[in-house]
């Protein structure tokens, strides 16, 4: 009998216990909700929205599709208080939102890649790095790199680019390669020498902003093309320097360039192709 009493009176304790503290937690449940009632109402004070501030882009357009349509300068307005600060922004915001068919390259949003290369208010330069004048007043005009073949709209054909960068064998060559597998070690003075060189994202505004390249495109390597030409003759490392000057031996190769400059000006990464340029020429003259 006395463990049974035991029993109850254990059982009974609990019950007792919570019905102590019942009003407590109804007093916590009612806190919590109200508190979840007031961060659910709006803010007694609202944040004044921003008046839109349009810009007009005037973008090239031309499709393939319609070939015997002359190209276009399509005007369209962009909200700059909802859109980012580069002309890469703008050119997205206005592909999702008001047309679908604007076709561009665009990748890496650093300035890296080199896939948003166009001429932006009559200069080359990449997309992702050239901010949005706030001038309202002014348009921008945007265009594809100048003298090259247009696949559509903003996107020019790179063939014939990537052809000749490929023509002058742009990797390491060795004509007595180590043979106990240990590395190709290069001092830091010699190290040095590469850069300014080899930075180059290969974007193709340089050449296509050089005259001399607009004419004679299919024999002259063009400002780009050349530098990393450069770039391997004057790698330590590299065992083919005099063989790869004797390859621009021609009177257009290399010597077409006339030093207008143009392409160290326009170079979004500031390299100077220019410079790399009279470097073979002298290295040439002196040998």
């Amino acid at each position: 009998m006395s463990f049974y009493l035991a029993a109850k009176s254990i059982a009974i304790r609990p019950t007792r216990w919570m019905g102590t503290l019942s009003p407590l937690v109804r007093n916590m449940q009612t806190s919590a909700s109200s508190a979840m009632a007031s961060a659910a109402e709006p803010a007694a004070t609202d944040i004044t929205k921003k008046e839109p501030n349009y810009k007009t882009f005037e973008i090239y357009r031309w499709n393939p599709d319609q070939p015997t349509e002359k190209p276009i300068l399509k005007k369209y307005k962009v909200d700059l208080n909802a859109c980012g600060p580069m002309v890469l922004d703008a050119l997205i915001k206005i592909k999702n939102e008001q047309d679908s068919t604007l076709t561009f390259r665009r990748s890496c949003r650093e300035g890296i890649c080199g896939s948003c290369a166009m001429n932006i208010e009559g200069g080359n330069t990449l997309a992702c790095i050239s901010k949005i004048n706030k001038d309202v007043s002014k348009s921008v005009k945007i265009y594809p790199l100048p003298h090259m073949n247009i696949v559509k709209d903003l996107v020019p054909d790179l063939t014939h680019f990537y052809k000749q960068y490929k023509s002058i064998e742009p990797y390491l060559k060795q004509k007595t390669p180590p043979t106990d597998g240990k590395e190709n070690l290069q001092s830091i003075e010699d190290r040095k020498k590469l850069d300014g060189l080899y930075e180059c994202i290969l974007c193709a505004c340089c050449s296509t902003s050089c005259p001399s390249y607009w004419w004679n495109q299919e024999e002259y390597l063009g400002p780009a093309v050349l530098m990393q030409s450069y770039r391997w003759m004057i790698d330590s490392r590299d065992q083919f320097g005099p063989e790869r000057r004797e390859k621009l031996q021609n009177k257009m190769a290399l010597y077409r360039c006339h030093t207008i400059m143009n392409c160290s000006k326009t170079c979004p990464k500031g390299l100077q192709p220019g410079a790399a340029i009279a470097k073979i020429k002298l290295l040439m003259a002196t040998e």
